[in-house]
Formats: C-alpha cells, sequence, structure tokens
C-alpha cells in the first residue's frame, strides 16, 4: 500500500527535514554487510558488572518495575542519584523534587530542550554536537548556533570570545556537554568558569550533557557546571547509567535540577515515554552505589584500550587528538592525502575491514570537520589489536 502524499506538502515535519537516517545507522549496517570491526557506535562489546545484571534479574523476578514506575523514577534510584551528586560533587538534590528519571540521556536532552524552549529562542552548543541535539532544537522550534571547538595544541579547545560573541537577545539556553563527544576535551576549571559568568551575566538557562562523567583519563577532571557560583538554580544536568555500568540497551539516564527546572522537564517527558526500563532502574540504583574500585577500574581499562587505538592510528599514518575523556578517538586523515571524511569512512570497510564514523556530519559547519573522522574504543582489548594491525596493513589508504 502506497502513502498517499501531497506535492505540496511532504509527509516529514519541516523542521526534521534536514535529518535523515543516523549516521550511526548507516555505518553500522555497512559493517554488518562488510564484516568489518565496527568502531563507529559507541556501545560497548561486552556486559558490565555480573553484580548489577544480577539485581536485574532479580528486579525482575521479585516483581519490582514489572508494571509501570513511578512518574518521576523509583525512590531508590533518585535517591541514588542525590547521593551520588553529594558524595561526587558536593551538590545537594532533594530527591523527590529535583530528580527525575529518564529513558537514557537522549530523552533527558530532548525533554529539556522541548520543555525550556520556545520556537525563534537560540540554544548555543558546542560543535561539533551529538547529532540528537540539532533534531531537538530543531522539534522544539529553536535555533542552533554553534560554537565550535577547534584543535589545539593536541586538544579540541573551545573559544571564549567566539562563545561570548555568540550570545544575542535571542539566546534562551547553552548546552554544554562534557566530557565532550566527539572530540574526547574535558573542559577546564578556567573554561567552565567563563562560561558560568557568562550564563549569570546574562541570565540564561544551562544545561549539559554530563554522560561520560565517569570517562576521564590521564589529569582531566570532570568538574559539574552546577557546582560553580550562579549556576545551581538556572542548570538541568543530564546523565545515565549507560557509559558508566556498559548497559547501554537498558537505557536508564536522569536530570538533576532546582524543582522548578525538574517540574518543566517533567511536563515534557510524561508525553514520550512516560515511564521506561522499570527492574533496570532498581539494578542502576545499586549501581551508583559501587566502590570507588569499579570506577578507577573503568577509567584505568579505557585508558588503555585507548593507548592501543591511538598507538594503532598512529602506525597508520593519522593524526591522532588523544581524548582526555569519553571513549572515543578524534583522527585527522589529512596525513593520508585524504580531506573528505564521509568519503574515507565510505570506503575504509572495504580497504581495511574497520568502520569508523565521518566527525563532520556533527558540525553545522561541514567544512571544519571535513578531516575528522571519530573511532570509538569502548571494545575488547583483542579486537582494537586487530582494528589496529588491519588498519596499519591497509595503511588506512
Amino acid at each position: 500500500m502506497t502513502a498517499m502524499t501531497s506535492s505540496a506538502r511532504p509527509l516529514l515535519n519541516r523542521r526534521l527535514a534536514e535529518f535523515g537516517t543516523t549516521i550511526f545507522a548507516e555505518m553500522s549496517a555497512l559493517a554488518l554487510r562488510t564484516g568489518s570491526i565496527n568502531l563507529g557506535q559507541g556501545f560497548p562489546d561486552t556486559d558490565g558488572p555480573e553484580e548489577v545484571r544480577e539485581a536485574a534479574v532479580r528486579a525482575l523476578r521479585d516483581g519490582r518495575g514489572n508494571q509501570y514506575p513511578p512518574g518521576p523514577g523509583i525512590p531508590e534510584l533518585r535517591t541514588a542519584v542525590a547521593a551520588h551528586q553529594r558524595r561526587r560533587y558536593g551538590l545537594s538534590y532533594d530527591p523527590d523534587t529535583e530528580v527525575l528519571v529518564t529513558a537514557g540521556a537522549t530523552e533527558a536532552i530532548a525533554a529539556a530542550l522541548l520543555a525550556l524552549l520556545e520556537p525563534g529562542d537560540e540554544v548555543i552548543a558546542l560543535e561539533p554536537y551529538y547529532d540528537s541535539y540539532a533534531a531537538c532544537v530543531a522539534m522544539a522550534g529553536g535555533r542552533r548556533v554553534p560554537v565550535t571547538l577547534r584543535p589545539h595544541e593536541g586538544r579540541f579547545r573551545l573559544d571564549l570570545d567566539e562563545l561570548r560573541d555568540a550570545v544575542t537577545d535571542r539566546t534562551r539556553l547553552l548546552l554544554i556537554n562534557t566530557p565532550h563527544n566527539p572530540t574526547g576535551t574535558v573542559l577546564t576549571r578556567e573554561e567552565l568558569t567563563a562560561i558560568a559568568g557568562l550564563a549569570v551575566e546574562r541570565d540564561l538557562l544551562v544545561v549539559t550533557d554530563e554522560v561520560y562523567e565517569h570517562l576521564v583519563f590521564d589529569d582531566a577532571e570532570h568538574i559539574p557546571l552546577a557546582t560553580f557560583p550562579g549556576m545551581r538554580d538556572r542548570t538541568v544536568t543530564i546523565s545515565s547509567s549507560g557509559k558508566t555500568f556498559s548497559f547501554t540497551g537498558w537505557k536508564v539516564g536522569w536530570i538533576t535540577a532546582p524543582p522548578e527546572l525538574v517540574t518543566a522537564v517533567r511536563s515534557a517527558k510524561q508525553f514520550l515515554t512516560y515511564v521506561s526500563a522499570g527492574p533496570f532502574q532498581y539494578a542502576i540504583a545499586e549501581a551508583l552505589a559501587l566502590p570507588e574500585s569499579y570506577f578507577t577500574g573503568l577509567r584505568d581499562d579505557l585508558r588503555s584500550k585507548r593507548d592501543v587505538l591511538a598507538a594503532g592510528l598512529e602506525e597508520a599514518g593519522l593524526t591522532v587528538h588523544r581524548p582526555s575523556g569519553t571513549y572515543f578517538i578524534t583522527a585527522d586523515i589529512r596525513p593520508l592525502g585524504e580531506t573528505d571524511g564521509i568519503t574515507f569512512c565510505r570506503a575504509l570497510p572495504e580497504r581495511a575491514g574497520v568502520v569508523a564514523i565521518p566527525t563532520s556530519v556533527f558540525y553545522d559547519h561541514h567544512e571544519m570537520g571535513a578531516p575528522f573522522v571519530r573511532f570509538a574504543f569502548c571494545k575488547k582489548q583483542s579486537v582494537l589489536e586487530e582494528a589496529a594491525r588491519r588498519l596499519k596493513a591497509a595503511g588506512a589508504r
């Protein structure tokens, strides 16, 4: 049966007309078709802690969460999130009024932007940005204003003057991501201080995506924006369990914010999924209370994997921007005589049996991201070693 169409009215809402199938779906399908190692989409190839998985099984068997959980999330998880924020960062949140459980960070971002934006509001986002940011701003009727992170001395840096210049009378909200996907940059205290000062000065709301908060390496430190003077009452902080505990399919995320902001976001969220992941919420409540040795071990393991893949990429001839956070490496393909990451990534599976993501799809200024490619290192070390061997053998040519 063929859908009825009108030449004057496309089926897809015009706000979403620029968004087709995500690059992740395209490249993952290419990995399957070619039998390549998929270092494109950012999901681990092993499950997280066995005790967390068993906690979910227990909840299922005990009948906890098999029916609709409470709209804001189960009390146990909200309490665990609040305890985590207090223990880690000295941030005090009331689990009853200042914590909201979501279907992953993606829903949290969507609900926050749908709730807080009016048509025509401007949203400043750090470019390159996770692809759902642009779609969610569009669905809310907002206008995205990118501020580009540029490579400098081994890391992608924020130009604070450019950020300040981007703010206009129409700016409603800053959308900040740190640790930053896809560049792996962790914003410094100096950068965060300037962002906080600008938000307070111009009376801006801030939504911070901090899902990689536990994945920081070397001397980097994750500092939540809500800890800075004047920021707690204007900041919606978003995190999730998927990246920290390697159960990305469970889709358990959360926001912390003052009651007025939580109420606003919940008003939008209740008409998206309403509730989700009932039994898994109980498991993640237990996961957040794991000993510090778990989080230290996670960081050490990922740092080792980062170094394996980085060395392999360098041996294959790429320039590597070694990340301070997340589980992604951005590499520059220009030393190979290549300038278009999309063409490079579409050819790479046939040439080397490896899949990556072209970073330009995360830019409004596509030319700024054209020579960059993102590789995920949240895989078994043996898989990364094999990927490195394939890339070196092919010369990534």
